[in-house]
């Protein structure tokens, strides 16, 4: 049974920094990927970043490059998503994920491709203030 349980989250000023963690427990596919995700008040949940299970490539949105980055610890089964220079557009509700068959190069910033993703935890706030 997977289980994915984000911690991390809270609240910070503009530019200032979070990293949150995901544990993933019992997600041993080869292929596939971990990822995160977030959802704004009012719009649609978009994804941030991923990284691959099967070479530790990664992508991460436009809105965000630069200044996150995606990372993760196999001893741990843990990913996590460190966040600098933080804004208030930042805000929303953070999701881990994990995917059996993304193909992270391909597929991780599709704009409808979190309604196919296989598991997800329950979501962590992030609020930035100004």
């Amino acid at each position: 049974q997977v289980q994915l349980v984000e911690s991390g989250g809270g609240l910070v000023q503009r530019g200032g920094s979070l990293r949150l963690s995901c544990l993933a427990s019992g997600f041993t596919s080869s292929n596939g990927a971990l990822a995160w995700f977030r959802q704004a008040p009012g719009k649609e949940r978009e994804a941030v970043s991923c990284i691959s299970n099967k070479d530790g490539s990664t992508m991460t949105s436009d809105a965000v490059r630069g200044r996150f980055t995606i990372s993760r610890d196999n001893a741990k089964n843990t990913v996590y998503l460190q966040m600098n220079n933080l804004k208030p557009e930042d805000t929303g509700v953070y999701f881990c994920a994990a995917d059996r068959t993304l193909v992270v190069q391909a597929m991780c910033l599709e704009a409808d491709v979190w309604l196919h993703v296989d598991y997800w935890g329950k979501g962590i706030q992030v609020t930035v203030s100004e």
